[in-house]
């Protein structure tokens, strides 16, 4: 389990045998009532693994400049990764990872 206390959250990640993961999360004061300034107890976002911090970086670069809306980073997380998460053109949250 990952907790990061400042942000009310915690995280567990379940990996398959193929590599695939999964993050199961939960966080204080997410909604259940849809609202589009909020976050809601369903699915959140998809994450993609990158080779290398320069690859994030140059990718989150590039979806800036092409107009895409970059929510944070690129940054180090506080469970070791290093990502970057942006919105797809329908605001589904993306996330690059490495």
């Amino acid at each position: 389990m990952y907790e990061n206390k400042d942000k009310e959250f915690k995280s567990y990640f379940l990996q398959f045998e193929q590599g695939s993961r999964l993050e199961i999360m939960t966080k204080e004061g997410i909604e259940t009532v849809l609202d589009d300034n909020k976050e809601y107890f369903v699915y959140c976002h998809i994450a993609l693994k990158l080779d290398s911090v320069e690859t994030v970086k140059a990718l989150t670069k590039k979806l800036s400049y092409d107009g895409y809306n970059i929510v944070d980073g690129p940054r180090l997380t506080g469970d070791g990764y290093f990502e970057s998460v942006f919105l797809d053109p329908d605001n589904n949250k993306l996330e690059l990872t490495c």
